[in-house]
């Protein structure tokens, strides 16, 4: 059983906007740092946004930035990731992951994932 679940990718037209949601399926994750990554083709996994289980400290990469707000919602063991400003450069697989102990914004350390969600911006 995957234990994230990922919905809400799709096609938007450039600087449109998509809200990624992630949720938890068949465990709680209220205790766990939570992140969202991309990979596109050819390309490695990357960090996009991270926030700490309480929600006190969000992390984004500088490309996302202004455009990109994570937020979580602990009572429904959910993570969302809401996409402004989208960019034919974000077009990417999105997966969102948890990990339990110290902060981290490396996809390496996170041990639970969802399958990933396709968001393509067409230019």
């Amino acid at each position: 059983q995957v234990p994230l679940v990922e919905s809400g990718g799709g096609l938007v037209q450039a600087g449109g906007s998509l809200r990624l949601s992630c949720a938890a399926s068949g465990r709680t994750f209220s205790t766990y740092h939570k992140g969202w990554f991309r990979q596109a083709p050819g390309k490695e996994r990357e960090f996009v946004a991270t926030i700490t289980w309480n929600g006190a400290i969000t992390t984004y990469t500088d490309s996302v930035k202004g455009r990109f707000t994570i937020s979580r919602d602990n009572a429904k063991n959910t993570v969302y990731l809401q996409m402004n400003g989208l960019k034919p450069e974000d077009t990417a697989v999105y997966y969102c992951a948890a990990k339990s102990g110290s902060y981290s914004l490396s996809y390496k350390e996170y041990a639970y994932w969802g399958q990933g969600t396709q968001v393509t911006v067409s230019s």
